[in-house]
């Protein structure tokens, strides 16, 4: 039958049927949110306030079982032991942020120190321009990191485990295996050495490398929270391919945070001349995976995204709290790398729940 042909129903008709409609009230179920719920949608939208708190209860801990370590004196001291590995963090931190890993900044930090110290003492170019060569050698370190990244398409873990035998290898070749001492630097290139100086305050010792360290962190968040390339950053860590549909050069950003690591690895080199007072070729060997516990316990994630520069910092002290809490404490060496192994395998645990909280 032809829809024309078909009865017409009038108002009436349907107004007879209403009488039969359900009258009652739709009703919904109380979302009742249990503590653990609320606590981890609080934790994930203020990410930085975990290592803040694990951080004033280990200093409080380690307080209780070692009184002298809540002295100014001990305080200061763990703030000159995480410096480097601080600033290190800082650089891991952007690159973490794009979902990546950089295995590689411990070799870009001593080769950069390397050429500081070979061309201000050995080569004797003045001071500055010999640190910002050494800067620059850093930035280019970092740059061809980018480059395979971006460029070759090739995984970052596979990328920087690559160079860092690469830049390993050419530091013993530059260095000749030699070490520049202490003496040589302060005779020839006094101002290498400048970071590792400081001033006195109530008992408590503080570093221009510390102050350093601070200013550069409130740098680094200022332009990761209120800049479009800070945004392009973590858009990238989030998904890399509704990044480039909205516009973004992934790309270009790649490279630029690479490059920028790879700067702040080389201005770090400048830090570490200060703090140790001489240049090694195998120095700072472990700083590559101690900048990414710091990133981690500090609340970044390893899947991109989601991270602070703040946090980061956070982690650094709280890794070098346990150290010296531990050492005051008389606790051997071997338990103090097992402290941090938990803290990191809790640290991404605590990360993985976090994420399933917008699930």
């Amino acid at each position: 039958m032809s829809t024309e042909n078909a009865p017409t129903k009038t108002i009436s008709d349907y107004e007879a049927t209403l009488t039969k409609a359900d009258t009652a009230i739709a009703s919904f179920e109380k979302d009742d949110k249990t503590f653990l719920h609320v606590l981890r949608n609080f934790l994930r939208s203020y990410p930085t306030m975990i290592p803040a708190l694990v951080l004033a209860v280990s200093v409080l801990a380690f307080g209780l079982i070692a009184p002298r370590f809540l002295g100014i004196g001990a305080l200061s001291i763990v703030l000159k032991q995480v410096t480097v590995t601080g600033f290190i963090a800082l650089a891991q931190t952007l690159i973490i942020l794009t979902a990546g890993i950089d295995l590689s900044v411990g070799a870009i930090l001593v080769v950069s120190s390397l050429v500081m110290g070979n061309l201000a003492v050995g080569a004797g170019l003045p001071t500055l321009l010999a640190i910002f060569i050494g800067i620059s050698v850093g930035g280019i370190m970092g740059l061809v990191n980018g480059l395979l990244v971006s460029k070759a398409k090739l995984p970052p873990f596979i990328v920087t485990l690559g160079t860092l035998s690469i830049f390993s290898a050419l530091k013993l070749w530059y260095s000749g295996s030699e070490s520049i001492r202490n003496v040589d630097i302060e005779a020839n290139a006094p101002g290498l050495l400048w970071f590792g100086k400081g001033f006195n305050v109530s008992g408590a010792s503080i570093s221009y490398g510390g102050i350093t360290l601070i200013l550069l962190a409130g740098l680094l968040w200022y332009v990761l929270n209120h800049t479009a390339w800070g945004r392009h950053v973590h858009a990238i860590g989030d998904d890399p391919d509704a990044a480039r549909l909205s516009g973004i050069q992934v790309d270009r950003t790649l490279i630029s945070v690479y490059a920028v690591a790879g700067l702040i690895c080389g201005f770090a080199a400048w830090i570490a001349v200060g703090r140790v007072g001489s240049i090694s070729p195998i120095a700072f060997d472990t700083v590559n995976l101690g900048s990414i516990t710091a990133v981690v316990i500090g609340g970044t994630s390893l899947f991109g995204g989601r991270g602070s520069i703040i946090g980061s910092v956070l982690g650094a002290f709280i890794v070098g709290v346990f150290n010296t809490g531990l050492s005051l404490a008389g606790v051997d060496d071997y338990w103090q790398m097992f402290a941090a192994g938990c803290l990191v395998i809790i640290a991404v645990g605590l990360d993985q729940w976090l994420r399933r909280a917008s699930q």
